[in-house]
């Protein structure tokens, strides 16, 4: 048995990948690009671009091999309205399509697949469960909800898919946002907030994403949709102020008018000049929690790392790489 990981280089991939190569098992990377990584010494790297349905003719794939989808398109850079449709879905709707026609071709039906919690859209009921309403506000969630459809009719066919929604994955390797929120601080700017701040905000690590991949395949790839969120996420004021006091800043949080600010981020986004996507800041005042009691309770997983020490980690990172770079 082979394990095939497409988008294998990525944030999560090269995580998962690590992991699977520890345990001795066979492991083949998909991917467009190829980093020079430890665990590439114990395992195959085909370059393919999962756009492209003709690359796949050198991927061979097994009846009982398992397969990992962790390729996407991401919401940063943040892209004009324009271009966001034909910016997520070559990757993250036909690529996935592209991935699961090649595993039928082969008779291969083990499929650990990563969407989003963004399909949710706003918040009706929190703790949000699997079974809280899909109504995504963007053509990113939307991008990866429609492969939850496309999913669940290849369920009917006799395909065994997993699908995990987590929220934002942050760890090593990857700023994306948060890097302007970390000007602030060093600047010892203000740090807005979008609404008063008195609402959580959850992260995943990536570490924890990657070990909910394994424990899904370990699990005989439950024909399931897992949230996957932190434990306990403190409110948006308590993260920042920790923040602040971390990174000795004199920074101060700032609650502002969430109405106004979402008015005012419309408009730039109107003109073509987005600050955020409006995924992101639409439902940022809002009580997104996911229940992740499913996860645990069927897959054994559990989040490992705290909200507030992946922040800080994702800030001592940031320092280092600005140390780095000034050498």
């Amino acid at each position: 048995m082979k394990h095939i990981l497409f988008g294998g280089d990525g944030f999560v991939g090269r995580h998962l990948a690590a992991r699977l190569v520890a345990d001795g098992e066979d492991v083949i990377i998909c991917d467009i690009v190829q980093s020079d990584l430890p665990h590439y010494a114990n395992c195959r790297f085909i370059a393919l671009d999962v756009t492209d349905k003709e690359q796949f003719s050198g991927v061979e794939i097994g009846a009982d091999d398992m397969v990992y989808n962790l390729s996407a398109k991401m919401l940063s850079p943040i892209q004009i309205r324009s271009r966001r449709h034909d910016f997520f879905w070559p990757v993250n709707y036909h690529g996935t399509e592209h991935i699961i026609e090649k595993m039928a071709s082969s008779n291969a039906s083990r499929l650990v697949h990563y969407t989003t919690d963004m399909i949710y859209g706003h918040t009706f009921s929190y703790p949000q469960t699997e079974d809280h309403p899909a109504n995504p506000l963007g053509e990113y969630g939307l991008s990866k909800y429609k492969t939850e459809e496309l999913a669940e009719q290849w369920r009917g066919r006799g395909m065994n898919i997993s699908l995990f929604r987590p929220r934002l994955i942050i760890g090593p390797g990857r700023l994306g946002i948060l890097s302007k929120l970390f000007k602030l601080v060093d600047y010892n700017l203000p740090v807005p907030m979008i609404g008063s701040g008195r609402n959580p905000y959850q992260f995943i690590s990536v570490f924890d994403c990657a070990e909910a991949a394994r424990l899904a395949w370990k699990a005989d790839v439950p024909n399931e949709a897992f949230n996957l969120g932190s434990d306990n996420p403190p409110p948006v004021r308590k993260l920042l102020g920790d923040l602040i006091k971390h990174a000795g800043s004199r920074s101060l949080v700032l609650p502002t008018p969430a109405w106004a600010v979402k008015r005012t981020l419309d408009l730039f986004d109107l003109v073509n000049l987005p600050i955020m996507d409006p995924e992101q800041y639409l439902i940022a005042d809002e009580m997104c929690i996911l229940d992740c009691s499913k996860a645990k309770k069927l897959l054994g997983w559990s989040a490992q790392y705290r909200d507030e020490d992946m922040l800080m980690a994702a800030y001592d990172e940031y320092r280092a790489g600005l140390a780095a770079a000034s050498k």
